[in-house]
């Protein structure tokens, strides 16, 4: 009913703007949506339909964004897809805000999005449904499928509250519905996206899994593979044909092929549409544009005012006043914060809050979902349009940590400005010190963490990371004011972040030590390099990752195998600092959590001084 008849798509444009999104939240159901994309005629042909789950096929267990021509997200774990579908309707919120004039709605897609039980119980899945209520998003339409069963049994086991008056409560609009009558669905998918309730939509689908196989349907063992062993008895009570286990009939195939040109035209349409409307809105035209450019590190640095060499501020605040001008030179970023704007200091000030009264806003207040905003953060980034950056506390990082992994999976480029980053958070103590969490992140694939360390290292960490186009990174900034590194030259500490790692300080005599540090802490390596003399090197290695996709050349030049006397140094756990200091070297960090205390006290009862870092170089 959905890609048959109610989705306005172009199998031969997967990716026309204008199109409604599907989004399959329970993903293991993803041979479904592998078998609707081939009937409706996108590039998934039988033969890929076959390899369901086969090296190298374009049909993973579970859908993955950029493999599959029609799949909108990787949704992974269950509830993601919800909060995936509510970014991509704040996004077409925010489109039709920005580019829809009187004469031509360009954007009027809605987001729809298919989930089960599983889905419903996952927290993130309801952190994102209160948001969308509270936000009014009516372009966005949540069918539930509501069979009574999660894997391991009825789900009555796990749940008993009222689905249509939670959602009721939060500010959606509800319809239930029996989710076998076709007319039925088609009826309620219609009035669901007609409506003017300024609500987002809930059809509760009452279903019966595994129907047509009467040895398991409505139990749990419908879930998995209990039925598969009654597939052939299964088959034949439908009236399939024995000796095709891939069977699609001449009259479904003629409808979809009809259906097909329907929607090609559909679109087509919409492209005279667009064109005039490109035609009286250049200004709106050029604006759209920009989300097809890619950001230039070394233009945005260009537009990012030099910090005054006296400057003493944490890196947060450096972030505020870099961010102001690099929102002026990327216009559809756009920023959210969970409950903390007024700590992680990443609020867009020239512009407003995104909300049903201002759709057009560039500031999303997420209330305190870090998990949601995350997910949300993906949908939008999954839809092209806008560039969503995001911001918390570093140690609520694993509040949001499932959706930055599907983020680093599925290559998407989300910022993300974390704040707090160590144990110069002080006085709040262990529970809001991460001393695990950054070395938790870096060992994420595809995941860049960038630490800078001073005000001019902050701005190169914005420029890189607006910059990067294929997978997310996180700027790790400080709650505690730190100085200006004027030992190392401005346009030094600002270029070398986008390599990763870089000398900070060259030594002046041959070489005897490597000292490494990132963050607030490469002062302390500063100031032990200056005591040991003139044979140590000073290495700034804000991000692992980075400096590790330079060349082999490059990484000898800054960390020389014949030197082995290195030490490193950060307020945190020390176990991934092996990898460049070597068997040989040591680590001045912690193996245990933080303290209540102000932040000199703190690094001082902890040992992270530059006394240890003497030291450790010394004992070598």
């Amino acid at each position: 009913m959905l890609f048959g008849h109610a989705l306005v798509h172009n199998p031969e444009r997967p990716r026309w703007p204008n199109r409604d999104r599907f989004i399959l939240s329970a993903g293991h159901g993803s041979m479904f949506l592998y078998s609707w994309l081939h009937l409706s005629g996108y590039a998934v042909s039988l033969d890929e339909v076959k390899k369901f789950r086969v090296l190298h096929s374009i049909t993973p267990g579970h859908p993955e964004f950029g493999e599959t021509p029609g799949v909108e997200c990787t949704t992974g774990p269950l509830g993601q897809g919800i909060a995936n579908a509510v970014g991509m309707a704040v996004a077409g919120q925010m489109a039709a805000a920005r580019f829809n004039t009187p004469d031509h709605e360009i954007f009027n897609y809605h987001v729809v999005c298919l989930a089960g039980d599983g889905c419903m119980q996952e927290g993130v899945a309801m952190e994102a449904a209160a948001f969308a209520g509270h936000q009014q998003l009516d372009n966005l339409i949540l069918i539930y499928d509501a069979n009574d069963v999660t894997l391991d049994a009825m789900a009555d086991r796990t749940q008993s509250e009222n689905a249509a008056a939670r959602f009721k409560a939060i500010g959606w609009e509800v319809q239930t519905i029996d989710g076998h009558d076709l007319a039925a669905v088609l009826k309620a998918f219609n009035k669901a996206k007609k409506t003017k309730s300024g609500k987002p939509q809930l059809i509760i689908a009452k279903t019966q899994i595994a129907r047509g196989i009467p040895e398991v349907a409505g139990t749990a063992k419908g879930h998995g593979e209990g039925g598969a062993k009654f597939s052939d008895g299964a088959r034949a009570g439908l009236g399939l044909p024995a000796d095709q286990h891939f069977f699609v009939s001449d009259d479904v195939r003629n409808y979809f092929a009809s259906h097909k040109a329907r929607l090609v035209r559909t679109c087509n349409k919409w492209h005279k549409q667009y064109k005039a409307w490109r035609e009286a809105n250049p200004d709106r035209a050029a604006l759209l544009d920009t989300a097809a450019k890619t950001p230039v590190a070394a233009e945005l640095l260009e537009k990012i005012p030099a910090f005054p060499a006296d400057a003493k501020l944490a890196t947060r605040a450096a972030g505020r006043d870099v961010l102001q001008p690099v929102a002026a030179a990327v216009p559809l970023l756009i920023g959210g914060s969970a409950d903390l704007y007024g700590s992680t200091l990443n609020y867009i000030a020239a512009d407003k809050d995104f909300d049903a009264g201002n759709r057009s806003g560039r500031n999303i207040r997420f209330g305190i979902r870090e998990h949601a905003m995350a997910a949300i953060a993906n949908g939008i980034a999954y839809d092209g349009l806008f560039r969503p950056s995001i911001a918390t506390f570093l140690v609520f990082a694993d509040y949001s940590r499932p959706a930055m992994r599907i983020a680093a999976l599925a290559k998407l480029p989300v910022v993300y400005i974390y704040t707090h980053d160590s144990i110069g958070v002080g006085e709040d103590g262990p529970t809001h010190q991460p001393v695990e969490t950054v070395s938790g992140l870096r060992v994420i694939p595809n995941f860049d963490v960038i630490r800078p360390a001073d005000p001019e290292e902050t701005a190169g960490a914005f420029a890189v990371a607006l910059e990067r186009t294929d997978g997310p990174t996180l700027l790790a900034l400080t709650r505690q004011a730190v100085p200006m590194l004027n030992d190392i030259p401005a346009g030094v500490r600002r270029s070398g972040v986008a390599k990763g790692g870089y000398i900070a300080v060259q030594e002046t005599a041959p070489l005897t030590h490597i000292i490494l540090s990132c963050g607030s802490e490469l002062q302390l390596a500063l100031a032990a390099a200056k005591e040991l003399g003139a044979g140590v090197r000073v290495v700034s290695m804000p991000s692992f990752h980075r400096f590790d996709r330079q060349s082999a050349e490059y990484r000898e030049s800054v960390l020389p195998n014949a030197c082995r006397k290195r030490v490193a140094v950060e307020a945190g756990v020390t176990g991934l600092w092996s990898k460049y200091t070597g068997l040989d070297g040591k680590v001045v960090g912690l193996e245990r959590f933080g303290l209540s205390a102000p932040a000199p006290q703190v690094f001082a009862e902890l040992g992270v001084t530059t006394a240890a870092v003497v030291a450790a170089a010394r004992s070598l």
